[in-house]
């Protein structure tokens, strides 16, 4: 029983089916980080506008006078054009990636909205003037719009917080026991903050409230103890929640615009430092790394996409054209010797129409090497086979080289030679508009 020849469009299809899903695939983990970025953007734009968030600070300040912008990240700022930079901070965790809540109860709990690392943190403080705002309310606070005791964060993490950012392990958080507390300042005005959180730390010297119990302190930098920054260690003093209570929104103003000092105040809600010295591009302009961060997510998935659709590419074509083995030319040597001799013979004894009729077999074999790979062209070489495929891919094509093989058929052995080349010429056009279809 003869072996039922392989369907060549079948290989081909399955090429172009392995193709498309590793490129669905690479498609789709750049389509998930691009839905991620965006998400975390709008979940920050969220916050922003929330109770917890500062867009109501800002409104404000612009209002009274004082330069201020909102900052996400994506650009490089130059430190020196920055007279103040605000630093909300939600994590209360500065090591380690939060974990996504699964119910809604965990979601009214979450004590970090989103991730923020220490060492940013300090790097910004190092480049700039910088207020950090120390967080206080879980998520659900920010969901329903309550402001309830309950929704504070546990004061244990507050501390590490700020044991992170402050020089000195003597730090301590404390909340107020009474709903109201208000802080006098010098000028006679008084901050008034629901459920005060307040701090004490030798590290820092208290702007507003006392040594016990600050509300705002000056402080200095864990790992540049030579480094001062304002740390506010309840953000009611002026976020959406708490700018309209007491003389906050008044207090505030005087506050940054006594110390950005006429420069530009900007609310930096970005996770990394994005901070740059005009200084720094003197120094060191490129280095490797700046290489390795197209390295990094999301290009690192378009990488691997890449280098799997090249391994994919090398598979195929080392599958479809194999190596090149010294038996195979010996015997396509020894193939090509023999069809020259008996077309030799065959133009001696003057049977052109049998010649053609040869001619044309060998020409079908080479165009199914051309079309399908020489590693294929012995399965896909046939008559009916090629005519198959080539039915399969383009039916006007095929009509045309029946038609031609039938004429090549119906030849007698003896005819004239003008005859037998414009037989050879007909099917020459065929196979060459074969060959040449995309």
């Amino acid at each position: 029983m003869s072996e039922a020849p392989t369907d060549p469009a079948r290989g081909l299809r399955s090429e172009w089916i392995i193709g498309g899903l590793v490129a669905g695939l690479v498609l789709a983990a750049g389509l998930v980080l691009a839905a991620a970025i965006y998400l975390g953007g709008q979940q920050r734009q969220v916050l922003r506008n929330s109770p917890a968030g500062l867009d109501g600070l800002q409104i404000w300040l612009n209002s009274e006078g004082v330069a201020t912008q909102s900052f996400s990240g994506g650009w490089l700022m130059q430190a020196e054009s920055v007279g103040l930079l605000i630093v909300p901070i939600y994590d209360s965790d500065l090591g380690n990636d939060r974990v996504a809540p699964r119910t809604k109860d965990e979601l009214l709990l979450q004590q970090d909205e989103y991730d923020l690392f220490a060492n940013a943190l300090r790097d910004k403080a190092e480049a700039s003037p910088t207020l950090v705002v120390l967080p206080k309310w879980r998520s659900g606070m920010r969901l329903t719009g309550l402001a309830h005791p309950v929704l504070t964060l546990e004061r244990r993490r507050v501390r590490d917080v700020l044991r992170d950012l402050v020089v000195g392990v003597a730090g301590e958080v404390q909340f107020a026991p009474r709903a109201f507390t208000d802080f006098p300042t010098q000028d006679g005005r008084r901050a008034r903050i629901y459920a005060a959180q307040t701090l004490s730390s030798r590290a820092c010297k208290p702007v507003i409230g006392n040594k016990e119990a600050m509300l705002l302190g000056r402080c200095r930098l864990q790992g540049a103890p030579t480094t001062e920054l304002l740390v506010l260690a309840d953000p009611d003093l002026l976020n959406n929640h708490g700018l309209r209570l007491g003389d906050n929104a008044h207090i505030v103003r005087d506050l940054i615009q006594g110390e950005a000092g006429g420069k530009t105040v900007t609310i930096d809600y970005a996770p990394g430092n994005w901070l740059t010295s005009a200084g720094a591009g003197q120094i060191r302009e490129r280095s490797w790394a700046d290489l390795l961060r197209f390295f990094d997510p999301p290009f690192l998935a378009l990488w691997i996409g890449a280098g799997v659709l090249l391994a994919l590419a090398l598979w195929r074509a080392a599958r479809r054209f194999g190596p090149v083995a010294a038996e195979r030319l010996k015997i396509e040597a020894s193939k090509a010797y023999a069809m020259r001799a008996r077309a030799r013979l065959m133009r001696l004894s003057d049977q052109d129409g049998a010649l053609v009729a040869e001619y044309a077999r060998a020409r079908i074999a080479a165009s199914a090497a051309r079309k399908v790979g020489p590693a294929e062209a012995r399965r896909y070489g046939q008559r009916e086979t090629f005519l198959g495929f080539v039915t399969r891919r383009n039916p006007k094509r095929a009509g045309e080289l029946r038609a031609a093989l039938a004429a090549i058929d119906a030849l007698p052995p003896r005819v004239p030679g003008r005859e037998a080349i414009a037989h050879v010429t007909a099917i020459e056009q065929v196979l060459e508009h074969i060959i040449n279809d995309t």
